[in-house]
């Protein structure tokens, strides 16, 4: 058994520490839908997930798995950008994850922007509770990512240390570009 798990999997384990029964949180990406399932699944039947992608495709895959798995009902799906998180979400949000890069499986030249992840990463953390995380995935290399990458990581590295803490989980010895994965806690109010 591997001791250390790779960037999605750190994800789950990091937000499953923060997120209770009841509680409202955010999937930014939906892409195939398995982190909204995941989300789902902890918010219970009190809690709600707000789930955003553009691609129709993306959203239909979501929805086929949260109809599979019986938890529709706990998510709203949004076709929309995650930039726009502020137009259909409020304050009180436990934890917003996103999975950056484009629709495994799908077309490449569709893909998260550095312009608006970052516009979204800044929303997201305006609407987080004290203590509540925006986790994201990063996966980059081949034939997009790295701009993203880069702008993301100047953000995150300019943020005031005295509202918020943010860690950086990533293998340095794989090939391949491998996924970071990196968690933003809300320090204060």
């Amino acid at each position: 058994m591997r001791v250390l798990k790779n960037s999605l999997g750190i994800s789950h384990e990091v937000v499953e520490k923060v997120v209770c029964a009841g509680d409202i949180v955010v999937d930014a990406t939906a892409g195939n839908g398995n982190d909204t399932v995941f989300l789902a699944k902890l918010v219970g039947d009190s809690g709600h997930v707000y789930c955003f992608d553009i691609q129709d495709k993306a959203l239909e895959n979501t929805r086929e798995k949260l109809i599979n798995e019986n938890v529709l009902d706990r998510v709203t799906l949004i076709k929309d950008g995650h930039e726009n998180i502020d137009r259909y979400v409020e304050a009180g949000i436990k934890a917003v994850m996103f999975n950056l890069g484009y629709l495994p499986g799908g077309d490449h030249k569709i893909h998260t922007r550095p312009e608006t992840t970052i516009m979204a990463i800044q929303k997201s953390l305006e609407l987080i509770v004290p203590h509540g995380i925006v986790m994201l995935v990063i996966y980059y290399g081949g034939d997009s990512g790295f701009e993203e990458k880069d702008a993301v990581l100047e953000f995150l590295r300019e943020l005031d240390c005295r509202k918020y803490s943010v860690l950086m989980y990533h293998f340095i010895n794989q090939i391949n570009c491998p996924p970071i994965a990196i968690c933003i806690e809300r320090l204060k109010g």
